[in-house]
């Protein structure tokens, strides 16, 4: 048995609202369906959550979904999917787009249902195209919801209902969209590894979703990460997919994939402290570009490329030559785009920059949180709480979680001690 099992396509995103970012997410998923999914003559195809950028889709995002589900539909390769907190429904509507598609026959759409309090799994009906789970071949695949930030709650409940639907002689599969305890890239909720090797009872493999970087515990539970970038703070994470071969024994074989379609990404980071005048810094720093700049390749996506300007500026930012930078390193790279982000500070919080050049978006912002808890004499005693109950409820908003669990997350941290 093989099968494809990718996630986080995040079909619809817009970087920088480039007009080409679209086509980038499409021509990535497409490119991964072809190359790992119909040349290597897999059954099926896992997709665990996140298959939209955003629960509103547009005209062109669903024309491209429809395109590359179809492209698997007519090699008759099944594609199981699941909702994650990008394209879930909403709570007041029996409605999302995985759910039209999966009416439509494009996909199939697992997902658990409650009676009376109980997690149950119903079997996969091919008319009403509903179903917890399905049988494919030896494969026997099961759905899940998005639990968020109650995950550890319904873990177990899930672990139970996937116990009682077991099929002999079956290579059981569980998609699980969640972050994972000593795996997240932010500070929110995760569920606990306690909670997830509950699952080692029922499953013979976990199918992840939601964390854009790759990883895999205990050749048991693997996480393909994103199949392109989202945000340039993640371009030094590894990501692809798994190609997974499973042997009459049930050992599992699952090859992690990242030679595909994709556009490369670079960050630099430029020190401006110690400059009295903006030519010199855009001497210096396009001597660094030409140094150390990722170079457009014939035949081959042009790069993105971000600079972000750190320390203290001893002159006005209007100074700045901001547009003859962009245009030069441009023209030096070939570049589709080139992004400048001041990141320099006032004086005051001088004494919070001593990091390395390379200090990641989420380190400058939880050292410029940590800097303004500090100040307030109220949160001063209680600076680790307070800041991460401010950066985990902003995460949680931008990842679309109900206000009700935002507001049970803030008050989780600030009952902490």
């Amino acid at each position: 048995m093989k099968f494809l099992h990718i996630a986080d396509v995040h079909l619809g995103c817009t970087r920088y609202q480039l007009p080409e970012s679209p086509r980038d997410f499409f021509e990535a998923w497409i490119d991964v369906l072809q190359r790992y999914g119909i040349d290597e003559k897999v059954d099926f195809v896992i997709m665990c959550g996140d298959f939209f950028h955003k629960r509103s889709v547009p005209p062109e995002t669903m024309n491209y979904a429809v395109q590359g589900l179809t492209m698997m539909r007519e090699a008759g390769i099944p594609v199981v999917s699941i909702e994650g907190n990008h394209d879930q429904k909403h709570t007041d509507n029996e409605f999302s787009w995985l759910r039209s598609l999966s009416s439509w026959g494009l996909v199939k759409l697992l997902e658990p249902v409650t009676v009376d309090g109980k997690m149950i799994c119903e079997p996969w009906d091919e008319t009403s195209k509903k179903g917890s789970y399905i049988d494919i071949g030896r494969a026997r695949i099961f759905g899940s919801d998005w639990y968020g930030a109650s995950g550890n709650w319904a873990i177990p409940m899930l672990t139970e209902a996937i116990k009682e639907t077991r099929r002999d002689g079956a290579f059981h599969i569980l998609m699980l969209h969640t972050d994972v305890e000593g795996h997240q890239m932010h500070p929110i909720p995760a569920l606990s590894l306690a909670a997830l090797k509950e699952l080692k009872s029922a499953v013979e493999y976990v199918g992840l979703g939601h964390t854009h970087k790759h990883y895999e515990i205990d050749n048991w539970a693997f996480n393909p990460g994103s199949i392109e970038i989202t945000n340039i703070s993640e371009f030094r994470e590894t990501r692809g997919a798994f190609v997974v071969e499973v042997d009459d024994d049930n050992v599992v074989n699952a090859r992690h994939v990242e030679d595909y379609h994709h556009r490369p990404f670079q960050q630099l980071a430029f020190q401006v402290s110690g400059y009295s005048d903006a030519k010199d810094i855009t001497i210096d720093l396009l001597d660094q570009v030409k140094r150390e700049a990722r170079v457009a390749e014939d035949g081959k996506p042009q790069p993105i490329i971000e600079i972000a300007l750190r320390g203290q500026l001893g002159f006005p930012n209007s100074l700045i030559e901001m547009q003859k930078i962009r245009d030069e390193v441009r023209a030096m790279t070939g570049a589709l785009h080139v992004r400048i982000k001041n990141h320099t500070v006032p004086a005051e919080y001088l004494d919070t920059l001593d990091e390395p050049d390379d200090t990641g978006r989420e380190k400058l912002e939880r050292r410029v949180i940590d800097d303004l808890v500090f100040r307030d004499n109220r949160f001063k005693t209680r600076i680790e709480d307070i800041s991460d109950a401010v950066i985990g409820a902003k995460r949680m908003a931008l990842g679309d979680e109900p206000a009700e669990k935002i507001a049970d997350f803030i008050a989780l941290k600030l009952a902490a001690r």
